[in-house]
């Protein structure tokens, strides 16, 4: 019994040999492909990472060649002027803000004397026929600008004869034409010594890259580019000041025609109120 005992446990151990064997071919099989799918799985995050670490450098060259064209024309005007010759560029930039300063000051005072002349003229003339004259004379002295002052010497000698009044009011309006176009003339002169100094620097820079030339011994085309080109900078630099300044200028002339075709208007309608006015004076007075 025992013997027979014996017999079927070692059966059993014989036939359970390679099932376990089998059992664990399997399960080192499973572990294979589960440390496959783990490399293979690292691989793809490895492959993302870098594709998305393409992409952030991609848009930030992307950014940087944005924020480069953006200020691009402010870097490339500070470098061409730094490029240029110092001593004419510098002249250059001189004849610059000295214009910009006229051009600044003549458009502040003109803004300040551009007034609504119609609503003037019809104050004076509710006062004229009122018979109000130092009312008129007030309005016309807590009015600014060359219409009112005009009006206020034409007022002053209403009692003088109409050709004395139109003389005066001549006078004056031939003052205030001055007064609006003064510093005009200094505009004028950057406006054409610009270009000029530029030109004069672009002169004496080829003579500065033929000189190089000459100490060269040969005629390099390094050499007589890299002159030319600082040369014909303060050429650029020059148009571009006198075209900057000249469109200020223009504006200027704008303002300046307007107010003295106001100033005439004015004028003309102050005449016809004093005429009226003395007519009505001239006919109301009793007879002796």
């Amino acid at each position: 019994m025992k013997k027979t005992i014996a017999l079927l446990a070692v059966g059993v151990l014989l036939a359970g040999g390679p099932v376990a064997m089998a059992q664990d071919v399997r399960s080192a099989e499973t572990a294979a492909a589960a440390v496959a799918d783990t490399v293979e799985t690292a691989a793809t995050d490895s492959i993302a990472g870098s594709e998305y670490e393409e992409a952030l450098e991609e848009d930030g060259e992307d950014l940087t060649a944005a924020g480069a064209e953006s200020t691009g024309i402010h870097r490339t005007l500070k470098t061409k002027f730094v490029e240029g010759t110092a001593g004419f560029m510098s002249l250059v930039a001189v004849a610059l803000v000295l214009g910009l300063a006229f051009c600044i000051e003549r458009i502040i005072y003109l803004t300040l004397s551009e007034i609504n002349a119609k609503r003037l003229m019809e104050d004076i003339s509710r006062h004229v026929e009122a018979g109000d004259i130092e009312g008129a004379k007030d309005l016309c002295r807590d009015t600014r600008g060359p219409v009112a002052s005009i009006c206020y010497q034409g007022l002053l000698r209403i009692s003088d004869t109409m050709e004395n009044i139109e003389r005066s009011i001549i006078s004056y309006g031939s003052v205030q034409s001055a007064n609006l176009e003064r510093g005009c003339s200094w505009i004028t002169l950057f406006i054409s010594i610009a270009p000029s100094l530029g030109f004069l620097g672009t002169v004496i820079g080829m003579v500065m890259a033929f000189d190089q030339i000459r100490l060269a011994g040969d005629i390099n085309a390094t050499i007589v580019a890299s002159g030319m080109k600082v040369a014909l900078i303060t050429t650029i630099f020059g148009i571009i000041v006198a075209i900057v300044l000249q469109l200020f200028y223009n504006y200027i002339l704008s303002k300046i025609e307007h107010l003295t075709s106001q100033m005439e208007e004015s004028a003309i309608s102050l005449m016809d109120m004093i005429m009226k006015y003395k007519l009505t004076h001239d006919d109301s007075t009793p007879e002796k």
